[in-house]
């Protein structure tokens, strides 16, 4: 049977988690997967709660619905927790990511998560601000899900990346994401 992967991201708008999504979708191409990349947008206003979704499998996917259950959500945007029900639908052994200084334990206490799902926490923000200097934590992410999932490579994700940025941004703006991207992968902490 096909392992199918379905990701769940939230954040604001303006975050660039649709950019991130797509980059996740992109990664698994890479890595000879099967991949859909796709946002749900309300009114669209800078700074509003929006979703993205990314669903990764070894097999063609011919679903073509929003993901209800994921195995995966990911939060780049900390203040929405307590707003937003981030997770809703998520699998009993699922998977929560958050971008935040908070522990995992301490984020399993404020949802009152059960001990069956997995937390990992990443500060992608003060990482964001440290490395690139703005506050862009939604692409780090995608270093903590390779950390917490092992779904896609983390070498590839970082060519990928390095191939997309670079077509648009100054060398050295393309080198710090990478180095970014890594510290979020080596310094996500799970709970």
């Amino acid at each position: 049977m096909a392992k199918l992967t379905e990701i769940r991201w939230h954040g604001r708008a303006g975050q660039g988690i649709v950019t991130a999504s797509e980059l996740l979708a992109e990664a698994a191409l890479k890595d000879d997967k099967y991949f859909q990349a796709f946002p749900e947008y309300g009114p669209e206003r800078m700074g509003a709660p929006i979703k993205a979704y990314t669903r990764i499998s070894d097999e063609p996917i011919e679903l073509h619905c929003h993901i209800l259950n994921p195995e995966v959500v990911v939060v780049v945007n900390p203040n929405l927790l307590g707003v937003v029900d981030v997770t809703e639908g998520l699998a009993e052994d699922g998977v929560l990511i958050v971008n935040t200084s908070e522990t995992p334990q301490q984020i399993r206490a404020r949802l009152g998560l059960k001990n069956n799902k997995k937390v990992f926490t990443v500060d992608a923000t003060r990482i964001a601000l440290e490395t690139i200097k703005r506050d862009i934590p939604a692409t780090l992410m995608l270093g903590a899900i390779i950390r917490a999932t092992g779904l896609v490579s983390l070498d590839k994700t970082l060519h990928l990346v390095q191939e997309k940025l670079g077509a648009k941004l100054r060398a050295e703006v393309v080198e710090n994401n990478l180095k970014a991207l890594r510290r979020a992968y080596e310094e996500v902490k799970e709970g």
